[in-house]
């Protein structure tokens, strides 16, 4: 794509915004500043907007580069190792789920496909009564969720679902299954269908093009390509002091020797729900009970793929713009698992690279992708007592890993997943299906597609597990002994130190996160204001 339109970021480079690619530093950069945010994501982004707007003095640390609208050219070969950690092949210890999560300037919202939920009104219930997250009332929360919404576009999608969307509307219309309409975060959207690659008409509404702007046109300072080493704190190590971080080179991989060390009033950490914990491990701060890295949840997703007779052409248009949540309610809460169905964008190389069988096979597959529909089912982790999230772990260099275990809970609603998913597929026409699952072939009939799941081994590496949410890992709750962080993210053991980020919520959503996310942060980094410029 030949992007020509306006980039706010070279007007606002222009015009004298303070970023700087700590790749190019020549000595170790000493800094000073009220807040220091790590990450820049859905967290970050909205702490730095509200805190900077309160006349603070903020510096925004990101791991990333910063890539603009002018660098998104819709091409899955640059995207992913630029904008993705581990070039969107983060994996789980046993490989056993890939993970996808955003690494650059705006973090996962510059490359998320829109998709905006309230956190659901059971999963608020079950922590108040679980984790004594008494505040967390749904009215309390409304004006958060409203002003979240009404800040970033959050809104009706007016626009017909695109063809792949249908498959799943059509499929459950016929079965009878409730079906409902996504909000997305967009202004102007052009209906690309390439929200995973970077918005390169800035119509998303991601943390890159709304609140990080504001911030910096506020005074606020961001340095890029920074992996942040450990939180400083008083030799108790009850007050954090602010951060230190070691300079990566242009491709962001190394370490070029040079340190970063900013000193702080208040530390606010942004770094997501495997980053996060993995600072606090490596901080070596107080965690008397063992919580840190924690029931970590990912809302693990299981895939199905159909032949329909129509193109599909699932690459173009909204990603995703359907969802039925029926099977979140047929079972309680902390019963069998209930999943989400969605549908992904389907783009070739990712598609390839999850796209199970080999040679001719997967050629033949391949040369189906304009008529093929994908369906998602995301698991809901974290209720039934058997679904107790992972744990991050820190490497023997450092770097964080999930390890997230796939038990006999999850192991079952996948299966229940691919057959729900086959049956809607069936349902709307199609040609054949195909579960995502290394010993599946072609079912040709939905009685053949029954068969042949009920002996899937439901096993791990056979059969595909994927996730875009992580969840948990240093979570609030109504005291320290169920929670690393209070109600508005501040630490239980360490003052000046906060998590504002999807490390926060105690189980997994039930939902995508980001609208959660975005309202928790608004509602945490408000306080914090207040409390700083007392």
């Amino acid at each position: 794509m030949n992007n020509t339109l306006p980039d706010p970021w070279q007007e606002g480079l222009a015009s004298g915004w303070q970023v700087l690619d700590a790749s190019t530093l020549e000595r170790d950069l000493p800094l000073e500043c009220d807040v220091v945010i790590v990450g820049s994501g859905a967290g970050g982004g909205i702490s730095a907007e509200v805190l900077s707007q309160a006349g603070l003095d903020v510096v925004i640390v990101e791991e990333g580069a910063l890539k603009s609208s002018r660098d998104f050219r819709l091409r899955e070969s640059d995207a992913y190792p630029q904008l993705y950690q581990e070039a969107a092949n983060r994996q789980t210890a046993d490989k056993g789920i890939t993970i996808l999560q955003g690494r650059t300037v705006g973090g996962s919202t510059t490359v998320n496909w829109t998709s905006s939920f309230r956190t659901p009104p059971d999963t608020l219930r079950w922590w108040r009564e679980r984790y004594g997250l008494q505040p967390l009332q749904d009215e309390a929360l409304r004006p958060w969720f409203e002003r979240a919404e009404q800040r970033l576009g959050i809104r009706d999608w007016e626009v017909a679902p695109n063809a792949n969307n249908a498959v799943l509307a059509q499929g459950c219309d016929k079965l009878g299954i409730k079906v409902g309409r996504i909000h997305r975060n967009v202004s102007g959207c052009w209906n690309l269908g390439y929200c995973g690659t970077g918005c390169p008409t800035n119509a998303k509404q991601s943390m890159l093009v709304s609140t990080l702007p504001v911030a910096l046109q506020r005074g606020a300072r961001l340095l890029t390509r920074v992996a942040v080493t450990r939180v400083l704190a008083s030799r108790d190590g009850k007050r954090a002091l602010g951060i230190t971080g070691a300079a990566l080179d242009a491709p962001g991989i190394r370490h070029t020797g040079r340190q970063i060390t900013v000193r702080a009033r208040h530390v606010v950490l942004s770094a997501g729900a495997i980053g996060t914990p993995a600072i606090l491990l490596r901080s070596q701060l107080p965690d008397p009970y063992g919580l840190v890295g924690r029931r970590t949840f990912l809302h693990p997703v299981l895939l199905s793929g159909a032949i329909m007779p129509q193109r599909i052409d699932g690459y173009h248009g909204a990603p995703q713009s359907v969802y039925s949540d029926h099977f979140l309610h047929t079972q309680p809460l902390d019963g069998p698992l209930g999943f989400k169905l969605e549908v992904p964008p389907i783009h070739p190389l990712i598609f390839a690279a999850t796209l199970p069988g080999l040679g001719d096979e997967h050629a033949r597959l391949m040369r189906q992708l304009p008529y093929l529909n994908v369906t998602l089912a995301l698991l809901r982790d974290g209720f039934h007592a058997d679904s107790q999230g992972g744990q991050v772990r820190l490497r023997r260099d450092g770097s964080p890993q999930l390890d997230y275990v796939l038990g006999d809970v999850e192991w079952q609603a996948a299966r229940r997943a691919l057959l729900q998913m086959a049956e809607i597929q069936f349902a709307a026409g199609a040609r054949a299906v195909l579960p995502v699952h290394e010993n599946a072939g072609l079912a040709r009939s939905w009685p053949q597609a029954q068969q042949m799941i009920a002996a899937l081994p439901m096993q791990l590496l056979r059969t595909r597990v994927v996730s875009a949410h992580v969840m948990g890992g240093a979570a609030m709750a109504g005291d320290e002994r169920q929670g690393v962080i209070d109600h508005l993210g501040q630490h239980w053991q360490v003052t000046g130190l906060s998590v504002i980020d999807g490390s926060m919520f105690p189980t997994s959503i039930g939902a995508n996160p980001q609208l959660s996310i975005y309202a928790l942060a608004l509602r945490a980094a408000e306080a914090l204001a207040a409390q700083l410029v007392r």
